[in-house]
C-alpha cells in the first residue's frame, strides 16, 4: 500500500483502500498472540528501567561534583563497591580523607 504512487489525498486513499478490502486484495495486519504481547511489554518495561538506572548513574557524578566531591578522580567506577563504601562513610559524616582513602584499598 505505502509503495504505490499517487492518490495523495485522505479521501481518495480511504476510498481506494475500501475497494481493495472489498475485493480481498489486502493482507491483514500481523497481531501477535497474547504471550508474545506480554513478552514485548515486559521487554519494553525492562528497557525503560535500565534507561532510568543509567540516568541515575549519570546523575550521581554531577551531584557529587556540585557538592565539591571529586570521587571520579579517586575511583574508576563511581558505582563500584569502594566508591559506595566511601559515599556511605561520607553520608555518615566521615571527613577524614585517610579513612576514606582506605576504602579504595579494600
Amino acid at each position: 500500500m505505502k509503495s504505490v504512487p499517487g492518490r495523495k489525498t485522505d479521501v481518495k486513499d480511504a476510498e481506494w483502500i475500501a475497494k481493495l478490502l472489498r475485493h480481498g486484495l489486502l493482507k491483514a495486519s500481523y497481531i501477535p498472540d497474547r504471550n508474545q504481547r506480554k513478552l514485548r511489554e515486559l521487554v519494553h518495561y525492562r528497557r525503560s528501567i535500565i534507561e532510568e538506572r543509567t540516568r541515575q548513574h549519570n546523575l550521581i557524578p554531577k551531584v557529587l561534583e556540585g557538592a565539591n566531591i571529586k570521587l571520579g578522580s579517586v575511583v574508576s567506577d563511581i558505582m563500584g563497591v569502594s566508591a559506595r563504601e566511601m559515599l556511605d562513610a561520607i553520608a555518615q559524616g566521615e571527613e577524614d580523607t585517610e579513612k576514606l582513602a582506605n576504602f579504595a584499598e579494600s
